[in-house]
């Protein structure tokens, strides 16, 4: 049950100017209190850097992967479709194909450079070849590039710390790779990444 003398009692003693003084400052503590913390989260959060990916790769470059180039002895690979150890290839095509080259156990053992006159097609002899497509490797020293990083006939190359626009000349492909021919020397630099012209990068250990 509720003692409302004591309560009274209580109510009269916060009446009193004593009392009354003390709940002022109490109150007028906390609202000061109140307004420091408030002023301290705008100071902290003014101050706070917000990552930005944009924001930060204009500022320290576009992290990149890139290849040096060095003229390395690569390979290459060329379809050819054989059935019976025989395939026909193309006049356009001929000068790809030559003895010694294979495709693991698989190996041609002749091309012949006259066109044979039922298929208007150059032969092909190959041995230990299975029925179907194979991929003849064709070895060759020089400068390779990932089809990946070349756009149309062009390159970006790293510069002074930027993306620099580079026009190349293919001279042999495949699926992957690309043998090049001119535009790109040892030593050049070659982004792997996406980038634009003249764009800041960074260059990714």
């Amino acid at each position: 049950m509720i003692n409302m003398e004591k309560i009274d009692s209580i109510l009269k003693k916060l009446n009193t100017p004593k009392y009354k003084k003390i709940i002022c400052v109490v109150v007028a503590i906390i609202i000061a209190l109140l307004f420091i913390f408030r002023f301290y989260i705008l100071f902290q959060e003014r101050n706070f850097d917000v990552f930005n990916i944009a924001r930060h790769n204009l500022k320290n470059g576009t992290p990149v992967r890139v290849l040096r180039m060095e003229k390395t002895n690569g390979i290459l690979y060329e379809p050819l479709t054989i059935k019976n150890n025989t395939a026909y290839v193309s006049g356009a095509r001929v000068n790809i194909f030559h003895a010694g080259q294979k495709s693991g156990k698989c190996k041609i053992v002749s091309v012949s450079k006259n066109i044979d006159l039922d298929t208007g097609m150059h032969i092909v002899k190959t041995r230990n070849c299975k029925d179907g497509l194979q991929y003849i490797e064709k070895e060759k020293i020089g400068l390779y590039i990932p089809m990946s990083a070349i756009t149309g006939n062009f390159v970006y190359v790293v510069n002074n710390g930027v993306a620099e626009k580079r026009q190349i000349e293919i001279l042999d492909q495949d699926a992957q790779n690309a043998l090049i021919k001119s535009g790109i020397q040892d030593g050049d630099i070659v982004i792997l990444s996406h980038v634009q012209d003249d764009e800041k990068i960074k260059v990714m250990e």
